[in-house]
């Protein structure tokens, strides 16, 4: 199995000096297609930092990385359009949703598909099919402010699907959720995982769905101290 992401020896300081903070230490990591993993640990141990290193946000201060097989880091950006790459290669859902809200559930799905190209009427059959594989289908017309808190998620992953990344990045995607919620987002994105052949990646202080990862990467002062599977 070809993993979608791989990370060798990848460290990220801030600063320098006596202000120098080591966000990751030297973390060499892989995630598969058909599996979501958890990117645990304690506030500070670098989660969010190794997320948006994934998510090419944040430059590593060194070591290697390769996204659905183009290495696009070894020492250096090797892509010169980080934006595309983004968009191309992967989704990205938030604690909060982040809907436009001016625009109803499927213009925020359209958005995103507008901003890569698509044609009009195949991006509309494109957000229409992944309401309806999300369950939300039937407020398609809705505006975010009239969805629940579970709704207004699944809205927010038909929008990081809508470009077919094989990469999902979830900063806290349950956080604002109640319990039953927070199992059904968690269990979709399993689906999505196994249905789509992705790799998601979920940061999450939430122990009530740690059960439903298939690893967890335990992280404490920017070292990736465990791997393992997930509980039964």
């Amino acid at each position: 199995m070809t993993a979608l992401v791989e990370l060798r020896s990848v460290s990220k300081h801030f600063g320098k000096d006596e202000t120098r903070v080591d966000a990751l230490r030297d973390v060499s990591l892989s995630l598969e297609p058909g599996q979501v993993t958890g990117l645990l640990g304690p506030s500070g141990s670098g989660k969010s930092s190794l997320l948006n290193v994934i998510g090419a946000i944040v430059e590593p201060s060194s070591g290697w990385l390769s996204l659905d097989g183009d290495v696009v880091y070894d020492g250096r950006w090797l892509c010169r359009d980080l934006r595309r790459l983004r968009l191309d290669k992967i989704g990205f859902i938030f604690q909060f949703h982040n809907l436009i809200p001016f625009l109803n559930v499927l213009e925020n799905v359209l958005v995103v598909l507008d901003l890569a190209g698509w044609k009009p009427a195949a991006a509309r059959a494109r957000a229409l099919e992944l309401l309806d594989y999300l369950g939300v289908a039937d407020r398609r017309n809705a505006m975010p402010a009239q969805l629940s808190g579970g709704q207004a998620q699944r809205v927010a992953i038909a929008r990081a699907l809508a470009n077919r990344p094989r990469i999902i990045l979830a900063d806290e995607p349950t956080a604002a959720l109640d319990s039953q919620r927070a199992l059904s987002v968690i269990d979709l994105l399993g689906r999505v995982a196994r249905d789509q052949g992705a790799a998601i990646a979920v940061v999450s202080h939430d122990e009530k769905i740690y059960g439903r990862f298939d690893r967890m990467a335990v992280l404490r002062d920017g070292v990736l101290e465990e791997m393992t599977h997930a509980p039964a």
